[in-house]
């Protein structure tokens, strides 16, 4: 498995999250745009391809078994995709249409590889790398994006469709458009990210990705894979209530959560530890605080990297199921960075804590209502 943040690759992003640091600073970036607390893994907002490449040669250079990856199936999503892109050319086209006829703008459009930049390009370009034949799925499903990756990931699996996949997401969403689209929402923080802290004031946009390879356990037991863990199950369901807001109403979410531990064979007791969506915003922390105090009365640890590695949109599911296989093999629970004054009664992480880690839940909740949780646990 990998990760790129901007806290680093996986072992400096686990490393520096165990030391309570953040990547999380002030940036001015875009004219006509303020400055707001931004998670950049360099000093200029980096291109989803780029990004995408040095974490597949991460996950590439992590395999020192032999892969046969011909036939490897690829389900990799970003809720952005190539968005950049196509504001680049859209500003581009703007300028020209203002210093010229538009015959003429369109004579001179820069090439612009079209198929590149579709919704689907991250997963193709993955598939295209490693030879692969195998089935290419792309999901988009806003901030729930990378769970609904893996979670497809393992229906190929266990469905027979395949033996193997790569997994996960990637989100480069530093653009104008993001982060005035945020802003004008009402979404971003003025200052720091603070998830579950009385003084939250929103989110912090984020870099980052996170592969993993995934594997029935005879495909992985032939090569002597070392296996990390173990994906129980997965729930999925939506809210039906708003385009952005989540329903105040807690039924779907408790019922993604509900589905994911019966198909997995769980009782919420067993569960010992669980990343939290997390963002930081008004909304989602008071909800997801109610989802966990209602359906772990008996307490259950809890934390959110996003105070650390910022908001990484379709990317931080993925990121977050990394941590959590981490913290199963580390036996350590990662903090909730930046969190000062909690508002609500949990058993909320805030500086590394050892303890014992065999089962693990990841929660997201994207746009649209949209709620997956996935099960992680100890093989």
């Amino acid at each position: 498995m990998a990760i790129r943040s901007a806290l680093g690759d996986l072992d400096t992003t686990w490393t520096r999250l165990l030391a309570g640091e953040t990547a999380v600073r002030s940036r001015f970036l875009f004219d006509n745009i303020p400055a707001r607390p931004i998670a950049m893994i360099a000093e200029q907002p980096i291109e989803v391809t780029d990004l995408l490449d040095l974490t597949l040669a991460d996950l590439l250079t992590d395999q020192r078994k032999s892969v046969d990856w011909w036939d490897c199936a690829v389900s990799i999503g970003s809720s952005r995709s190539m968005q950049r892109s196509w504001e680049a050319w859209h500003r581009w086209q703007i300028g020209e249409t203002r210093s010229g006829s538009l015959d003429a703008v369109e004579n001179r459009l820069p090439h612009l590889p079209w198929l590149e930049t579709l919704p689907h390009a991250p997963a193709l370009r993955v598939a295209r790398r490693i030879e692969s034949r195998g089935a290419v799925f792309a999901p988009m499903a806003a901030c729930a994006t990378g769970l609904w990756s893996i979670a497809r990931a393992v229906v190929a699996i266990e469905s027979g469709e395949c033996d193997r996949v790569i997994a996960g997401s990637v989100e480069a969403p530093i653009s104008p458009l993001t982060i005035a689209t945020f802003d004008r929402m009402g979404a971003l923080s003025q200052a720091a990210c603070r998830p579950f802290d009385r003084s939250r004031s929103g989110l912090a946009l984020g870099e980052g990705a996170a592969l993993l390879l995934l594997e029935s356990r005879q495909a992985a037991t032939q090569r002597q894979a070392k296996i990390l863990g173990r994906i129980a199950s997965a729930g999925m369901t939506a809210d039906a209530h708003h385009i952005s807001a989540p329903d105040p109403n807690i039924t779907a979410a408790c019922a993604a959560v509900r589905q994911c531990l019966t198909r997995g064979h769980w009782r919420a007791e067993s569960v010992d530890y669980i990343h939290l969506h997390g963002t930081g915003t008004q909304l989602n922390d008071r909800r997801e605080a109610e989802l966990v105090q209602t359906l772990f009365p008996q307490g259950v640890a809890v934390s959110s990297s996003k105070g650390a590695t910022g908001h990484t949109i379709g990317a931080s599911g993925a990121i977050g199921a990394v941590l959590c296989l981490k913290a199963i093999a580390t036996q350590v629970i990662p903090p909730c960075v930046g969190t000062q004054d909690l508002e609500f009664e949990l058993d909320l992480v805030r500086s590394a804590r050892s303890s014992p880690v065999k089962r693990t839940l990841c929660f997201s909740f994207g746009f649209g209502g949209q709620n997956v949780v996935l099960a992680l646990e100890k093989e």
